[in-house]
């Protein structure tokens, strides 16, 4: 704003003019300080903008809060691009509470209940879209303490949603997230936003500018991977169980991020721009599995353990880069974290539901088992898609329940698109019974993880050289002994 503007002019002025006295002459260095330090103080005070589809703004201004209660959500999208709000649900059994007498309703808001929906969401979204941040409704005597509300919020749904994050972040990652409070009877805004890598970051104020149809022509990448991923598992608990399938796709998420993705049958460089007229639709049709480039040496490792968990089958991913410039990396990385997010996802909900529904008997059971299939659903108005996942037991009926549920908005049944994975997604277990004879050495099985790196490996022409020579030896000396005797 203008007056912003006036007392960023008048501050720097001010130390200015202090720094000339102090030092009783003005030469050319004074300039070159007075310059660089204004542009540092401008851009510090002025912040990040964020562009919002004016479709954010409508469904926004339609939220009210009650006397005595306040309104939490999400707000969605890529970098400074927000396309989607969703208000966090009410826990079920639970109407819109209001906090107890003398309690504020900002120290009432339920911390795990909105990390859990973050979660959900975060599901939900295709590659390239993630949780930006949050927003909170108050009436007018709530919004001085709005800010430490959102703040503790913030930092809360971060450390939920990076515990479960097997990718690395990259130079280019934002970690800046944005809060946004706003006043139910002024409907006034306030953006700012908190630096999540630092907990002891304070709020710095951001822009919030809305606009027509951001996402419209953003380029949509779509790419299917056949999957076929072996996880031993060392023990028969739950938690170690846990532990080894996090392991597994660790090591299976690292392999992804680093092999080559072709655009369109080809390797494009990194730096080399997509033309959003070209690929407005983009196919990643092959990945390889490259290991020598990671300069990483590592042998077979032979492991005993009791079962396995493998996943077999095809799976559909799909993910959107804005139409700013887009680079090939930035496809790249985009559909590289989609492939991880959602077999991953696929196979939490799998142990999640196993114990749900076989609570009462310990560790896995071994058989084939269908993982849940994924499913795409466009979003209102912006042109965009989320996704779902749909156990074989389940409709179309649930997914659009679960979309109502976690993202407010109607689906309609037809609308849902469940062609894409039409060859499911197996998770097939070995080794596990449901008695307790898993102790016994006999039921062990063992399991062998081929070294990494291919260049170490010895060649089937090199144990055929040396059987050959050894043959030739033993020839040579029943030879000798049969002319001397």
């Amino acid at each position: 704003s203008i007056l912003t503007l006036f007392r960023i002019c008048f501050e720097s002025v001010t130390y200015v003019w202090l720094l000339f006295y102090s030092c009783k002459q003005v030469n050319i260095a004074h300039y070159w300080i007075f310059i660089n330090f204004f542009f540092c103080m401008f851009r510090g005070r002025m912040g990040r903008s964020y562009f919002v589809d004016e479709a954010v703004g409508e469904y926004l201004s339609g939220l009210q809060a009650a006397p005595g209660s306040c309104v939490t959500g999400l707000l969605a999208g890529q970098r400074d691009f927000v396309v989607l709000a969703v208000q966090t649900p009410h826990r079920e059994s639970e109407g819109q509470l209001k906090a107890p007498k003398g309690v504020s309703p900002l120290d009432d808001i339920d911390v795990e209940w909105v990390t859990e929906h973050a979660k959900q969401v975060s599901r939900m979204l295709p590659g390239g879209l993630c949780v930006l941040g949050l927003f909170l409704v108050t009436p007018p005597e709530l919004s001085k303490d709005a800010q430490n509300g959102l703040k503790r919020l913030i930092f809360a749904v971060e450390k939920y949603i990076i515990k479960g994050r097997l990718w690395e972040l990259s130079e280019e990652d934002v970690t800046d997230r944005v809060t946004l409070h706003i006043c139910s009877k002024t409907k006034k805004l306030l953006c700012k936003t908190f630096d999540v890598k630092d907990p002891k970051s304070s709020a710095k104020p951001a822009d919030w500018k809305y606009q027509t149809g951001i996402s419209s022509s953003w380029p949509m990448l779509t790419c299917s991977v056949e999957v076929d991923l072996q996880i031993p598992v060392t023990g028969s608990s739950s938690d170690n169980t846990d532990k080894c399938m996090k392991d597994g796709l660790r090591r299976w998420a690292k392999q992804i991020e680093a092999a080559y993705c072709l655009i369109n049958g080809r390797q494009a460089l990194d730096d080399s721009e997509l033309i959003s007229g070209q690929v407005k639709t983009l196919h990643c049709l092959s990945m390889s599995q490259e290991q020598s480039e990671l300069g990483e040496r590592s042998s077979a490792l032979v492991q005993v353990c009791s079962g396995s968990m493998r996943v077999r089958g095809v799976v559909h991913c799909r993910a959107y880069i804005h139409n700013n410039k887009p680079k090939a990396r930035h496809a790249a990385q985009a559909i590289k974290r989609d492939i991880i997010n959602t077999v991953c996802s696929r196979v939490e909900m799998f142990l999640e539901d196993l114990c749900i529904n076989e609570g009462s008997q310990k560790g896995l059971c071994s058989g084939q088992q269908a993982l849940p299939r994924r499913v795409f659903a466009p979003m209102p108005i912006s042109g965009l898609s989320v996704c779902d996942y749909m156990f074989p037991d389940e409709s179309t009926a649930d997914v659009a329940e679960r979309l109502k549920e976690m993202l407010d908005c109607e689906t309609p049944e037809e609308d849902i698109d469940t062609s894409l994975e039409n060859n499911q997604l197996f998770s097939i277990i070995s080794g596990f019974e449901i008695t307790d004879s898993q102790d016994d050495d006999s039921s062990k099985h063992v399991s062998e993880i081929q070294a990494e790196n291919p260049k170490i490996q010895k060649p089937p022409k090199y144990y055929a050289g040396v059987a050959l020579a050894a043959a030739i030896a033993l020839l040579a000396t029943a030879t000798s002994l049969l002319y001397f005797s």
